[in-house]
């Protein structure tokens, strides 16, 4: 995998930037190990979630439908499950255009590839080539060691049984608040975390899983308000 990083696009990257996507694919391989022991423990084949990592992609959605499903739900209701988990991603999309530039192909991979963590990375860094370094190497990363890491977990279901009893689908979401949290600067920026995570803890218990994210995202709407408010008007022309 390290011989794809040493391609041109990936120059911009420093050895912490590598360290650092590094951190986040061993996370989602620990995660994947836990969907693919789910999955198969619960009685799929296993290619079943081999098949939906690679197609698919997309971590909670994919735990939800095999939830659905495993709770006697059937495969609409599985699919509507993911894609209102995955809505958040029409926004991520917009954000994130800018640095899928290439052929529509490329354009193709660089959309089924976007994750939380890709945007996460991509936002970053202010410099164009530099954002879209960091975006493809963590795509890159998450999609390798999740797939990985599911068919891992999918051979070894039926003996690990449910892995998140040791607390494995933990991993993820704590790397990337390791991550996260040196790039809250500002306090306007930390008060918008704040309020979007607040807003979310306090609504987890009463909405389906995924949504308390997206609703999470008033403290974006916030910072962008503080920001416009605070924005001095332009001057006014002199009169003739």
């Amino acid at each position: 995998m390290w011989t794809i990083f040493q391609t041109p696009i990936f120059e911009p990257l420093t050895r912490q930037d590598l360290r650092d996507v590094a951190l986040v694919g061993v996370a989602a391989a620990i995660v994947g190990l836990s969907f693919g022991a789910i999955a198969t423990g619960g009685g799929f084949p296993v290619w079943v979630p081999i098949l939906m990592s690679l197609v698919v992609f997309a971590g909670a959605s994919q735990f939800a439908a095999i939830g659905v499903i495993l709770a006697g739900g059937g495969p609409v209701a599985a699919v509507l499950a993911g894609l209102i988990l995955n809505a958040r991603h029409l926004p991520f999309g917009f954000s994130i255009a800018d640095r899928l530039k290439g052929s529509l192909l490329q354009r193709v991979l660089g959309a089924h590839v976007l994750t939380d963590e890709s945007l996460a990375f991509a936002l970053k860094d202010s410099n164009p080539q530099c954002s879209r370094a960091l975006y493809w190497a963590c795509a890159l990363s998450l999609f390798l060691s999740w797939n990985i890491g599911t068919a891992l977990g999918a051979v070894m279901g039926e003996t690990l049984g449910d892995a998140a009893t040791f607390g494995l689908d933990a991993a993820f979401p704590a790397v990337l608040l390791a991550l996260v949290l040196p790039a809250l600067k500002g306090r306007r920026t930390q008060a918008a975390a704040a309020l979007g995570a607040a807003v979310g803890l306090l609504l987890t218990p009463y909405l389906p899983a995924g949504v308390p994210v997206l609703v999470s995202l008033v403290g974006l709407i916030a910072l962008i308000g503080q920001k416009h408010g605070t924005e001095p008007l332009p001057s006014e022309e002199p009169a003739e």
